[in-house]
């Protein structure tokens, strides 16, 4: 039984509003997974950061020895 212009129209609408649904894609462009390494990565770098005082000040900064530069 061949399918009428009607059924067939109804059948490419119905797959192409399916091809429409969440890809459990975010904002980004990655999926949810992918966006949970990456904050699970972030942090991890973010635990490793130096402590302010282990960074040398700037060769143009004065050294902050507590007494006036001069």
């Amino acid at each position: 039984m061949p399918i009428g212009p009607i059924r067939l129209a109804a059948l490419s609408l119905a797959l192409l509003l399916g091809a429409c649904g969440s890809d459990n894609r975010t904002a980004g462009g990655v999926t949810k997974d992918e966006a949970e390494a990456l904050d699970a990565a972030a942090e991890m770098l973010e635990g490793q950061r130096l402590p302010a005082e282990a960074i040398p000040p700037p060769a143009s900064a004065p050294a902050a020895t507590g007494t006036p530069a001069g």
